[in-house]
């Protein structure tokens, strides 16, 4: 089934209701809200509205203090505001957009041009998701890359101040991949990439989860709420299954098949110490161990 896109009405006039109803009902999916709080409970209501059609005059507050609302959280920011109202003097239109509306309709409305309106700011609001996706995606892999890694990582450290709780970090490497690429040249070291790649992802099942491709042959793995120990059994099903994989390494002195090695640290309550920094003290450790193996950090076992 087609998605289509889901558009918040704002408006405490029925028959304003009524009339964008008619007007936009066959293309989108509407929902509709009477005040500003309703409002604000909606666009927070999942799957998230992709585009609000906000009146300016409200019962409990005014249209601008909702879209500033919008645009100051995080999860509201990135959702276009287009304000529908019979306010139509040049001040309410810059007061509109210097609060973050992306366009301004003065009543009354005409399909044609609300319509054109409506899709060219979804359009552009494709276009931007579309970017930030390309901006923190790895092209090879299609797993996270190093700046959203680095993003997620600052923002779940900052959680854990805040909240308290248990973050764990397990850092992945391929055992002499430099060796590899050179015996068995590029294209198969990308393709041997890609297929660890999609077992670590394949392993991390949470939405929460996330995987990144670090390095060029180095693997993260950052686990919100979970254990050291329950980090450990995830690092050894990927190590166990990218070994099953048999996929030859005649250069690799510790085995004829392709393998990794594992690093694992965790942070507990507020504690904020270096996880990254500690997670790759045991990569090394591993490295330096005989790799094809699992090291956590033993301070917290």
């Amino acid at each position: 089934m087609i998605h289509q896109p889901i558009l918040l009405v704002v408006d405490d006039e029925p028959s304003n209701i009524e009339l964008l109803a008619v007007m936009l009902d066959d293309q989108y999916e509407l929902r509709f809200a009477v005040s500003g709080q309703d409002a604000l409970a909606a666009m927070k209501e999942l799957p998230k509205p992709d585009l609000v059609l906000l009146d300016v005059m409200l019962p409990d507050m005014n249209g601008y203090a909702i879209c500033q609302r919008m645009k100051e959280d995080p999860a509201t920011a990135d959702i276009p505001v287009i304000f529908v109202t019979s306010l139509g003097d040049p001040e309410q239109e810059e007061r509109g957009f210097s609060v973050g509306g992306a366009d301004y309709i003065v009543k009354p409305c005409r399909a044609l041009s609300i319509k054109a309106r409506i899709r060219n700011q979804l359009e552009m609001k494709r276009t931007r998701e579309l970017l930030h996706r390309l901006a923190i995606t790895d092209g090879l892999t299609s797993l996270a890359n190093r700046r959203h890694f680095d993003e997620a990582l600052k923002q779940e450290t900052q959680r854990l101040q805040r909240q308290g709780g248990q973050l764990s970090l397990v850092l992945i490497d391929v055992d002499f991949f430099k060796r590899f690429n050179d015996y068995y040249g590029h294209p198969a070291g990308d393709e041997c990439l890609k297929r660890i790649a999609a077992v670590i992802a394949a392993e991390l099942r949470r939405p929460a989860d996330l995987t990144a491709r670090i390095g060029g042959e180095e693997f993260a793995c950052l686990l919100p709420e979970t254990s050291l120990e329950g980090a450990y059994i995830v690092a050894e099903r990927i190590r166990k299954t990218v070994l099953s994989l048999k996929m030859p390494h005649q250069t690799s002195t510790i085995s004829e098949y392709v393998t990794v090695s594992m690093g694992i640290a965790a942070s507990h309550g507020s504690d904020a110490s270096p996880l990254y920094q500690r997670a790759d003290i045991q990569l090394y450790l591993a490295k330096t161990s005989g790799r094809n193996r699992v090291v956590q950090d033993v301070a917290l076992v």
